[in-house]
């Protein structure tokens, strides 16, 4: 068996890290899309215009194929990557941390820095609730009405509810189950003579 869940934050949360007169302020909010980053980062940028630096980190998709750290103009390596790796530790994905920094006069050298923006991060984190979900995979079922029956049974025994149902005497539906069960459900409706199924791409 294969694992098929993955770590994400269930609302967005603050932290913040004072050092020398510099602030820290963290924001961890839930993604699904870089186009959700970029939307996030406009926000801030816009609400902490003020501030020197909005460094981030982010990961995305069940499977942490999508990531990026940015640093903004801190040295290479002092704020996305701490960020980032904060994300790591606590085996996250869909998240994106933004830490805005307001400069307090005081240099806080490579190490200092680095620390600022892993705890700040870490503090948004800490502060977030962390949900477990599942990988899932989407269907969509063809079928005549007469097979309605069958069709409703075998969702019910999977326990996964239809969605954008469509009865007429030509019949669909879509439904979505973890990852786990998808092969035993899609050789389910193979063998029901006269339904198609076919997996889909769906924006939940």
């Amino acid at each position: 068996m294969f694992d098929d869940t993955y770590r994400t934050i269930a609302a967005p949360a603050e932290g913040i890290y004072k050092e020398k007169g510099s602030r820290f302020l963290a924001f961890a909010i839930h993604v699904t899309s870089e186009q959700e980053v970029k939307g996030h980062l406009e926000r801030l940028r816009k609400e902490y215009f003020d501030a020197r630096h909005h460094c981030y980190a982010y990961i995305l998709g069940p499977y942490k194929d999508a990531y990026r750290a940015n640093d903004d103009g801190e040295p290479s390596g002092t704020g996305g990557k701490p960020i980032h790796g904060q994300l790591l530790s606590l085996d996250l994905t869909n998240v994106l941390v933004v830490v805005v920094r307001y400069f307090g006069g005081i240099k806080l050298g490579v190490s200092g820095l680095i620390n600022a923006y892993r705890t700040a991060a870490r503090d948004a984190l800490d502060h977030a609730t962390i949900v477990e979900r599942t990988i899932d995979r989407h269907y969509r079922v063809r079928f005549e009405y007469p097979l309605m029956n069958d069709v409703m049974r075998l969702l019910k025994e999977y326990d996964t509810p239809p969605r954008n149902q469509q009865f007429d005497m030509d019949c669909s539906l879509e439904f979505s189950i973890r990852q786990s069960l998808s092969i035993r459900i899609y050789d389910a409706f193979v063998q029901l003579r006269g339904v198609e199924i076919e997996e889909i791409t769906a924006n939940l």
